[in-house]
């Protein structure tokens, strides 16, 4: 019987584990912490989003970094054949909300863990919690196993789940790409990727907590646009947050880490072209002409937002409405159409979903997952170069890349 070891019981390694399992293979995981999954319990706010029910092209079209790689992955494991796995197979309940995202019906990420690590149980794979691995048996270019403190593990295939940097406090620190190194890979740039941005203007601040829903927001760099988003947002004592916040992260990264200027511009009512907008503002303007300006945007404005707004359009507080200028009231909906400001910096991996870059995708076999420089070591999850935007998205890459891996492991 075929051993294979796995390094990681998170997503990828646990998927890992099922499909070297499938062969009959004698499969054991190594997890350093002392329960699985533990980045999966802090996914979707707590409630998982475990994939999505997109079509394959919106599938390529969400994956930021080497998206032609995943062919092979995904087909061996689809978005749809990941529901039916985790329904049919594991027995756990999944919806589909909003933007085609997949949950557990019981919104609980434990019982994906749950029902995935019981699955596993039932088919004889051993998972050893709280045991560190520092390296790994090559001999002549193949390797052989394990080492784990004083001991060593033989193994057929190991295959190599450990995530990337992001959330250090879940056991990603980084292990995986020192693992890789020492067989002779090379590791692609690292830096934080679906992570919320800093930004430069003092007033953010004062919209701590305020949520955003169906704005529009757009990034420039010298007057060119980079990337522009719809959604929901958020903003922080530092900056800017949330899912089109996030995404744009990934696209935005490298020119704010070089120190170019990039601007975001908001726009509060992407419904409305400037026209109607001011259209709008009228009639609102007309129903409240007796109040001050500071009074008469409630039915255009968040409560908290409001404050800023009259500060930005230099208008004052206490001008009666039917004495706000024509000019005023173009500047005010030029504003509420472009709220801009500019981002400084991203925040770092500890608030990072996922890790951008990884292992050279170049010197991994995209039909097995195998290393084209070790024979019998593969790679799965976000360990590897390549990561998508949110939505889910990530999540199946652990998925496929981990089933993929295990199959072949135990195939071979």
């Amino acid at each position: 019987m075929s051993k294979v070891i796995i390094i990681g019981a998170g997503a990828a390694g646990l998927m890992a584990a099922y499909g070297a399992a499938l062969n009959g293979c004698d499969v054991t995981v190594f997890e350093k912490n002392e329960k699985c999954g533990k980045k999966i319990y802090i996914t979707g706010k707590g409630r998982c989003n475990l994939t999505n029910a997109c079509e394959p092209d919106e599938f390529f079209d969400s994956i930021v970094s080497n998206s032609k790689f995943m062919y092979s992955p995904f087909y061996s494991l689809t978005n749809y054949g990941a529901m039916d796995l985790f329904s049919d197979t594991f027995g756990l309940e999944i919806k589909i909300e909003r933007g085609n995202r997949v949950f557990p019906a019981s919104d609980k990420s434990s019982d994906v863990i749950r029902a995935l690590t019981a699955a596993l149980g039932r088919m004889g794979v051993k998972i050893r919690l709280g045991t560190q691995v520092t390296g790994l048996i090559i001999n002549d270019k193949k390797v052989c196993g394990v080492k784990c403190s004083d001991l060593e593990y033989n193994a057929d295939a190991v295959i190599v789940a450990t995530g990337g940097l992001s959330y250090a406090s879940t056991g990603s620190t980084g292990d995986g790409y020192e693992f890789a190194k020492c067989a002779g890979h090379s590791i692609m740039k690292l830096s934080p990727a679906l992570v919320p941005l800093e930004t430069k203007q003092r007033w953010v601040t004062q919209l701590q907590g305020l949520s955003l829903k169906n704005i529009n927001v757009t990034f420039t760099s010298g007057g060119k646009k980079i990337y522009s988003d719809f959604g929901e947002m958020i903003f922080t004592h530092y900056g800017v947050s949330g899912p089109v916040i996030l995404t744009a992260g990934s696209y935005i990264g490298d020119r704010v880490s070089a120190g170019g200027v990039v601007e975001l511009s908001i726009d509060l009512k992407p419904a409305l072209d400037f026209e109607r907008l001011a259209k709008r503002i009228d009639r609102d303007f007309e129903e409240h002409r007796n109040q001050q300006f500071k009074n008469s945007l409630r039915g255009l404005l968040p409560a908290k937002l409001i404050p800023v707004i009259v500060k930005l359009s230099e208008i004052s507080p206490e001008k009666k409405v039917n004495s706000v200028t024509r000019e005023e009231r173009n500047k005010l909906a030029r504003i509420m159409k472009n709220l801009s400001c500019t981002i400084t910096r991203l925040r770092g991996y500890n608030e990072a979903i996922i890790t951008r870059g990884g292992i050279n995708v170049k010197e991994i076999n995209p039909a097995t997952m195998e290393s084209k420089l070790c024979k019998g070591l593969y790679f799965a999850g976000e360990v590897i170069d390549v990561d998508a935007v949110t939505g889910g998205y990530n999540l199946q890459i652990a998925w496929s890349t981990g089933y993929l891996a295990g199959i072949s492991a135990g195939q071979s």
